[in-house]
């Protein structure tokens, strides 16, 4: 006789999805929470939109300055996530300013003026030109009149440059779609996401000043889901490791978030490695390096 399954049943084990992520060693245990100072901390993967505190505003006002519903920290500052561009790929970093009702102003503002000189010496650029304003945001949409030479340098470059606008207005809860005046065509960070390198690090950011156990936080699409981390001394010696397992991978794009002890540091510059073992011959591919200031660990 056949064993008829339950219908609960079946429909968990339809919805399972991806296993679970694992983490691990490959030297010095992880440990618990980052105790990472000088930086706020940066979200895991790429920020999705999340709805508004009751009470906030869903859209802005259609005329004047338009705003978006993001939170301030306790000592009035205001942190937001900027994509810039590396090697014809998106590339985020992150920063902390005073805040102001108009953050989408002040997003596209800090991405025209382009990546600090360490995250340019880490080979960060823009292509977003001064000038580039939101002029309404309603049901969901932003809504921008560029400026001329928004599509100048090719096809490739000026995909690369709206990339750049989408993903960096909708890390805001009321936009979720960015359309490009005089078209009506709105579009999100799914049209883009071929944009995005195989390894995603949101944390830490480049610049930041990390003590032991350091957060690594991020998105990707490798091998087994598996990511590499390992924090390198100002002279290049590998000081910790650890691996994680994204939430998906080999085909698809998940998160991953893991922390990593040091030790034998001296306070100094530093550098933090996410990377993917390659499962032909053992080498570190798709590497992306994040240059930082390290607390001293014994």
């Amino acid at each position: 006789m056949r064993r008829l399954i339950p219908p609960l049943a079946a429909l968990l084990l339809l919805t399972a999805g991806c296993a679970p992520p694992r983490t691990g060693t490959l030297g010095p245990a992880p440990a618990g929470p980052s105790p990472t100072t000088g930086a706020a901390a940066a979200p895991t993967g790429a920020p999705a939109p999340t709805p508004p505190a009751p009470g906030a505003p869903t859209t802005a006002a259609t005329t004047g300055t338009p705003t978006t519903a993001a939170p301030t920290g306790p000592d009035g500052t205001l942190t937001v996530q900027l994509w810039f561009a590396r090697a014809g790929k998106l590339v985020p970093t992150r920063r902390t300013l005073p805040a102001t009702v108009a953050t989408s102003r002040l997003a596209l503002t800090e991405l025209a003026a382009g990546p600090s000189p360490a995250e340019r010496a880490a080979g960060l650029t823009t292509l977003v030109p001064a000038g580039t304003e939101v002029t309404r945001i309603a049901g969901g949409v932003a809504t921008l009149v560029p400026p001329a030479d928004l599509d100048a340098g090719g096809t490739a470059t000026a995909r690369l440059r709206r990339a750049q606008v989408v993903w960096t207005l909708t890390q805001f809860p009321t936009v979720q779609r960015v359309a490009f005046a005089p078209t009506d065509t709105a579009s999100g960070r799914d049209d883009y996401a071929d944009l995005l390198p195989p390894i995603v690090v949101t944390a830490p950011a480049i610049g930041d000043r990390l003590a032991s156990p350091v957060t690594v936080a991020g998105t990707a699409d490798v091998y087994e889901a598996t990511v590499s981390v390992r924090v390198l001394d100002a002279a290049g010696r590998e000081i910790g490791t650890a691996f994680t397992t994204a939430s998906c991978g080999s085909g698809c794009r998940g998160t991953y978030r893991l922390n990593v002890r040091y030790r034998h540091a001296a306070a100094g510059r530093g550098t933090v490695e996410v990377y993917e073992v390659s499962a032909r011959d053992g080498s570190r591919i798709n590497l992306v390096r994040v240059p930082v200031d390290l607390a001293a660990a014994r």
